[in-house]
């Protein structure tokens, strides 16, 4: 009898071992297994997922700061003292700039995803070929290759655009 409930202990085990195994194929690899896989998996669906949840994460980062900034500028210091007034104007000033900035971060972040949803996240718009991993973990919202990135830059500079 032990040995027959052992066997059917072990026969139940061995299962739930290949679900689990099974479950780590499709969730979302680290940095490193991402530089670790074979050129022929490039964007297969565990890469995009890796992506798209790497720009949800910003895109939700991006959007705390901005309702921090909101919060924060609704809280009107009035200081006396117009040296004190001029050194938090300039703060403002300095945390406006910096959402500016993130402002049209946001746009390239959501526009990635849109990207990952069409199928179109990955590749060089100019020429097809693939951006690469390094350059997307560099950069979650290339849209060119580094060599297409690198003419571009050098257009821009000849012809000051």
């Amino acid at each position: 009898m032990a040995t027959k409930s052992a066997t059917k202990t072990a026969t139940k085990a061995a299962p739930k071992k290949a679900k689990a195994q099974k479950s780590d194929d499709t969730s979302i690899p680290t940095e490193a297994q991402l530089l670790k896989m074979p050129e022929s998996d490039y964007m297969n669906p565990r890469q995009l997922a890796f992506f798209k949840q790497r720009l949800q994460l910003l895109e939700d980062e991006i959007l705390t700061n901005a309702d921090q900034t909101t919060e924060h500028l609704r809280e009107t210091q009035f200081v006396p003292d117009p040296a004190d007034r001029a050194t938090i104007e300039e703060e403002h000033a300095l945390e406006l700039r910096t959402r500016d900035r993130e402002r049209k971060l946001l746009k390239k972040v959501q526009q990635s995803l849109m990207r990952i949803e069409s199928g179109d996240y990955g590749w060089c718009e100019e020429t097809g070929e693939a951006i690469g991993i390094p350059r997307l973990l560099a950069r979650p919202t290339a849209t060119l290759s580094l060599e297409a990135q690198e003419r571009r830059e050098m257009r821009q500079k000849m012809f000051g655009d």
